[in-house]
């Protein structure tokens, strides 16, 4: 019988989720401030190189290591780095270029339920009813941000071309966080840093046609430091740090309750949008943000024995 992780594991894991979040809404608004200057499949192709050239001197030797169980994996651990590293970066990359980046966190919220009847479907784990509430209670929070606390604003919200992307780019993620679960077993002792060095592995030479399908197609950046600074940042926030701190909240915690935390990517989003491009914090991010804190709890919180 598994042990349950304790306490401590627990914290860690749900720390590790935050911080994530908080990554990748940056890497939203950085996605939508360079979609002019930097190309999706660039972007896409030199974030996750970034990545294997700082993972590959801690990760060779584990990868050697567990060659067998690498093998054993098979298709399985290409179609997860497919899902997880390749098209998911693509997909976010091409909706920035026509919606902002408030949509873009906002549509990833979207995640919690895809990810709740899939891991139904595919893991037979369906959530407890305190889960189904705390995720009805951050959605009306998280209705309260879209409409910016009006009923009239929520009601004339339109969508463009980047959202359907944008949707398209959840359903990727939810499907990969959802194999990755399924098929532990098979993933089962290969080192944290060593399982995503592989997916990177994996990842980033199936980018690389469509990189150059989009070279010779015309399509360049200038390599000036604010380009390289914007890589950077996708290369070592959200694509190292945060990932490997995805994937330990979904290892410790299971995917219905790590999913959750997507609900406060906006929130981050208007906090950031609020540090870095000065813009103000209203009533309603406060009262939305409130909520959504308060069903992220409700549906995370363990039931008293």
């Amino acid at each position: 019988m598994a042990q349950r992780p304790g306490q401590g594991a627990v914290g860690l894991a749900w720390a590790g989720l935050l911080l994530a979040c908080l990554c990748w809404a940056g890497n939203a608004l950085v996605a939508r401030a360079f979609h002019d200057a930097i190309p999706p499949f660039a972007l896409a192709f030199w974030r996750w190189s970034l990545a294997l050239v700082i993972l590959l001197p801690f990760v060779a030797r584990p990868l050697w290591q567990h060659r067998a169980e690498l093998r054993r994996a098979g298709w399985r651990l290409w179609l997860v780095a497919a899902l997880g590293i390749s098209t998911y970066s693509v997909l976010l990359y091409f909706a920035a270029r026509t919606t902002v980046a408030i949509n873009l966190t906002l549509l990833n919220t979207c995640l919690p339920l895809a990810t709740f009847i899939g891991a139904g479907l595919l893991l037979n784990e369906w959530p407890s009813r305190r889960a189904w509430l705390g995720m009805a209670v951050a959605i009306l929070g998280l209705l309260v941000l879209i409409g910016q606390g009006s009923l009239a604003s929520l009601a004339s919200l339109s969508f463009n071309p980047g959202d359907l992307l944008m949707l398209l780019a959840v359903l990727d993620w939810a499907l990969y966080t959802l194999l990755q679960r399924r098929w532990s077993s098979y993933f089962h002792g290969i080192p944290p840093l060593a399982f995503l060095g592989m997916l990177v592995l994996v990842g980033v030479p199936l980018l690389l046609p469509f990189y150059l399908l989009e070279q010779a197609g015309g399509a360049h950046f200038d390599p000036n430091l604010n380009n390289l600074a914007a890589i950077g940042y996708t290369g070592v926030f959200a694509s190292l740090i945060a990932y490997l701190l995805w994937n330990q909240g979904i290892a410790v915690l299971g995917v219905a309750k790590a999913t959750l935390t997507n609900y406060l990517m906006p929130v981050f989003t208007a906090l950031l949008g609020y540090f870095i491009l000065g813009e103000a914090l209203q009533a309603y991010h406060w009262v939305g943000g409130a909520m959504i804190f308060a069903g992220l709890l409700l549906g995370t919180r363990q039931r008293p024995k």
